[in-house]
């Protein structure tokens, strides 16, 4: 074979894979290239949990959260062999992330795993909005799940999380993380979907409303939620949180998010970034009003994050055996989206510092038995956690 040919042959990724200089591997990050590090903060998670045992069988469990989130670049490219076109590189971090209560130090969170990012291709055809790339998210959960998340990561620059328009989450795909649970209507076929910003779920309820829900509402052995019953104790639900009355953070507890960045615009901060869009399915479905309970009358709204399909797997215990049973899963999840935003936050007296804020929503499946109808109901409960996070030295 002769020179010209052997250099016109398509040799692909190379198989021996060295270590790159630093400054390479983040500018092969891009936009993903400032998680690099740790960071450090607090914010707040909400679950609705089976309670097998007791006189209800759902327990809201509220936690106000310290968190640690670590992510180490990986110092080489990873080879993707392509047969339909050619081979890519992709490029990604490695993160670790734990989360305790803030109260009693007890683990709530463990879950390592990946952010890569790919370039365009065209089998299948993919690519990145302008100036943004494709990104996805791998990660493992103790409790028995896994998950590929895909997404796009775009630069931003104005107020993250709030806009002058109501209910709107700036730099944000998804128009809501609500709260309220999705009770499984017969007439209604298809998935659940999200309820819109500022619902209430004792005002779009279904079926009898679940009370663990309403503040109003003592908690009790027949409607647990914390500080019910926790061991070691934890103090009593806090009236506000930052500013936002409780109730309002067990409906929409991104408005802790929102608490943050009021705060930082009094005093005359600015905002730029990065937004992270994640999904482990390509579309998901919302309400656009509050309290709507019908699609068939009430508008709603589709999101398609990207086209490609993520997804997640569960152990036999979490979706709960025989699918064809009387009973079904155990606390099945079933969808996970969020928002990450890298902010490079500035100040005309002060130099910039790195905050790190997200929202996730994560839906897991199980079923309650509820007085009217005198039937086990299926029902989609939200799992919202949020947080806020400077990057740290240690």
């Amino acid at each position: 074979m002769s020179e010209e040919n052997i250099a016109s042959v398509d040799v692909g990724v190379s198989s021996v894979r060295l270590p790159l200089a630093s400054a390479d591997i983040l500018d092969r990050l891009g936009l993903l290239g400032e998680l690099a590090g740790t960071w450090r903060g607090s914010g707040f998670n909400l679950i609705a949990r089976p309670n097998f045992r007791d006189q209800a069988n759902l327990y809201l469990q509220l936690n106000q959260t310290r968190e640690r989130l670590s992510f180490e670049p990986i110092n080489a490219s990873v080879p993707n062999r392509g047969f339909g076109q050619g081979d890519i590189d992709l490029f990604g971090l490695t993160y670790d992330q734990r989360i305790s209560d803030a109260f009693t130090g007890g683990l709530l969170h463990v879950e390592p795993g990946l952010w890569i990012t790919q370039p365009a291709t065209v089998y299948p055809p993919e690519s990145a909005p302008p100036d943004g790339q494709l990104v996805s998210r791998l990660g493992t959960i103790p409790h028995g799940n896994s998950l590929l998340a895909q997404g796009t990561a775009q630069p931003f620059t104005g107020t993250p999380v709030l806009e002058a328009f109501p209910d709107k989450y700036a730099f944000s795909q998804f128009p809501s993380f609500n709260s309220t649970p999705f009770v499984t209507i017969p007439t209604i076929p298809g998935p659940p979907i999200i309820h819109a910003e500022g619902t209430s779920e004792k005002l779009s309820a279904t079926v009898p409303p679940f009370t663990e829900y309403d503040l109003t509402i003592p908690e009790s052995i027949t409607n647990p939620r914390t500080p019910f019953n926790t061991f070691p104790p934890e103090p009593d639900l806090p009236v506000e949180i930052d500013g936002v009355p409780m109730q309002d953070v067990v409906n929409d507890p991104i408005k802790l998010l929102q608490a943050v960045i009021n705060r930082q615009v009094a005093e005359g901060k600015t905002f730029e970034g990065v937004a992270l869009n994640i999904a482990t399915q390509s579309e998901v479905k919302f309400f656009v009003n509050a309290n709507s309970k019908d699609p068939n009358i009430d508008p709603t709204v589709i999101v398609r994050p990207v086209d490609g399909a993520g997804g997640i797997e569960n152990i036999l215990f979490l979706q709960g055996g025989d699918p064809v049973g009387p009973v079904g899963a155990n606390a099945n999840a079933s969808l996970v989206y969020s928002t990450f935003w890298i902010e490079k936050v500035s100040d005309k007296f002060f130099p910039p510092f790195l905050q790190l804020q997200y929202a996730q929503m994560v839906i897991l499946d199980f079923e309650v038995f509820k007085s009217l109808p005198d039937v086990h109901t299926n029902v989609g409960w939200p799992h919202i956690s949020v947080a806020t996070l400077t990057k740290s030295f240690i």
